[in-house]
């Protein structure tokens, strides 16, 4: 996939940043932060985008990627705060409390185009499929919400796995039942988040697809580009 973004350059002190975001909004994606079920609406477009950009987050562990999606069009479904994703390893070191003076520094990007490489991204999310099992699997998705942030803490395995539980949602969620009608489709949850000590109700985050409206627009897969016409009242 070819991803069209922007790339930031900003400075904390004597440290300087990479930070890339879509160039082109994920207009009709949005999500909610887990409290303690996080909510990831997105349609064809978006969900596709979403699984390019974790692949690129995996490949790519020095830079941080921002998918500001508080600017997407509001869903009309969903109960909870809408906040922005970022995307960074856990070697990188980022803090949550850093990310609002990083935020602030995103102004004027350089143009940037990239592609993924799919192929990796299926061997990297196999080989994290491979350890799953293990007593001593410790590959997860640390997660935290600061500053109307989701963030995702991860490895290039654990990312690559999760691109391709997105563009599974992507590429199956126009067929399910009931998404012509504006319904959304439960089509995964983010695998692997760490869950808080103690117990209590998991940390989920569910992945959603949902045509965006107007409804009448959308055809699934296959079906014709315009509705057949009612046949003429008998006289």
């Amino acid at each position: 996939m070819r991803l069209r973004l922007r790339e930031f350059r900003p400075r904390t002190g004597p440290y300087t940043h990479r930070i890339v975001q879509p160039r082109q909004p994920l207009r009709h994606t949005s999500l909610r932060a887990p409290d303690p079920i996080g909510l990831l609406l997105g349609d064809h477009d978006g969900l596709s985008r979403l699984a390019g950009l974790f692949s690129f987050a995996a490949c790519s562990r020095h830079t941080i990627v921002h998918m500001p999606l508080r600017d997407s069009v509001p869903p009309d479904e969903g109960v909870g705060e809408l906040v922005d994703l970022v995307l960074a390893h856990h070697s990188l070191g980022l803090r949550p409390s850093q990310w609002p003076e990083l935020r602030r520094g995103l102004r004027q990007g350089t143009p940037l185009t990239v592609r993924t490489d799919e192929a990796r991204t299926a061997r990297d999310a196999a080989a994290w499929r491979t350890r799953y099992e293990r007593a001593d699997f410790r590959d997860e998705l640390r997660h935290a919400t600061h500053a109307r942030t989701f963030f995702l803490f991860g490895s290039r395995y654990v990312f690559a796995e999760t691109a391709t539980w997105l563009a599974r949602a992507a590429g199956h969620g126009p067929y399910q039942k009931g998404v012509e009608q504006g319904h959304a489709a439960l089509m995964a949850d983010l695998p692997a988040l760490v869950q808080p000590p103690g117990g209590g109700h998991p940390i989920d985050v569910l992945v959603c697809f949902k045509p965006y409206p107007p409804y009448a627009h959308f055809r699934p897969p296959g079906a014709p580009a315009s509705r057949p016409r009612r046949p003429a009242a008998a006289s």
